[in-house]
C-alpha cells in the first residue's frame, strides 16, 4: 500500500501489521533475509515465561514480525538480515540492528506473501521516520522479570529479542559486549508512551 503524501500533520499514515507508519525516509529492500527469520519463534531468544512481554500475547506466528529490528547477519550469508538470535549459544557482537522489519516475513493467510516469494525483507531506517509501535518489550529481559515503565524522550534499544526497549543493559549489543554499556545503537526517541488513549508507541527513529 502506498503511503499518502501530507504537509506534516501526522494525520497520513500506512498500517503494516503490528507497526504503523506515519513518516517513512528509507524502505530498504536491499539484501536477503536469513532462513529463519521465516522460522524463528516469537520471542526469539529470552522464551522464559515470566519474562516474555505482554505485546507478544497471542502472537504464535513464526519469523520476524512487523515492528521487530532487522539485524546484520553473517551467519547466514554475506549480504543477509534477520532477526535477533543466538550464534552457538551465545550473544554475537557481530549482529548489528539495521532498521525496523515492515512487514511479518511470512505474511498473512489469503494474502500474498511478498517476502516468501522473494527472500526480501524490507526495513524502514533514516533519521526522521516515525512509527507506531504495536510490540515491544514491557519486561526487563535478562534476569528477574520487571515491569519496564516508559517515558517521553526515551532513548531506544534493539532488545535481545530485537524488540524496542528502553534498557540499555537488556539490549542485544549489550549482551553481546561482555555486559558494558555504551555498545547500543540508538535506535529511536519516544514521542508517545501508549496509554488509556493511544495504544501504540510512538518513535522518532535514529538508526
Amino acid at each position: 500500500m502506498p503511503m499518502a503524501q501530507g504537509q506534516g500533520s501526522g494525520d497520513f499514515r500506512e498500517t503494516s501489521g503490528r507497526v504503523q507508519i506515519f513518516y517513512a525516509v528509507t524502505r530498504n529492500s536491499y539484501g536477503v533475509l536469513s532462513a529463519d527469520s521465516f522460522t524463528q519463534a516469537n520471542p526469539s531468544v529470552v522464551t522464559t515465561t515470566a519474562n516474555v512481554s505482554t505485546t507478544l500475547a497471542g502472537v504464535t506466528k513464526k519469523g520476524v514480525l512487523g515492528g521487530s529490528l532487522a539485524f546484520t547477519r553473517y551467519d547466514a550469508g554475506n549480504g543477509f538480515h534477520g532477526g535477533a538470535v543466538q550464534i552457538a549459544s551465545a550473544y554475537d557482537a557481530k549482529l548489528k540492528p539495521l532498521g525496523v522489519f515492515i512487514n511479518d516475513a511470512v505474511g498473512n493467510a489469503f494474502e500474498n506473501t511478498p517476502g516468501v516469494a522473494s527472500n526480501r525483507g524490507p526495513y524502514l531506517c533514516g533519521s526522521g521516520t516515525t512509527l507506531g509501535f504495536s510490540i515491544y518489550e514491557t519486561q526487563v529481559q535478562v534476569g528477574a522479570s520487571t515491569a519496564l515503565t516508559y517515558s517521553v524522550g526515551d532513548k531506544l534499544y534493539a532488545s535481545v529479542n530485537g524488540m524496542l526497549t528502553n534498557s540499555e543493559t537488556d539490549s542485544y549489543e549489550y549482551r553481546a559486549n561482555s555486559n558494558t554499556l555504551g555498545f547500543a545503537a540508538l535506535i529511536g526517541i519516544l514521542k508517545v508512551v501508549p496509554d488509556a488513549n493511544n495504544s501504540l508507541m510512538v518513535v522518532d527513529l535514529r538508526v
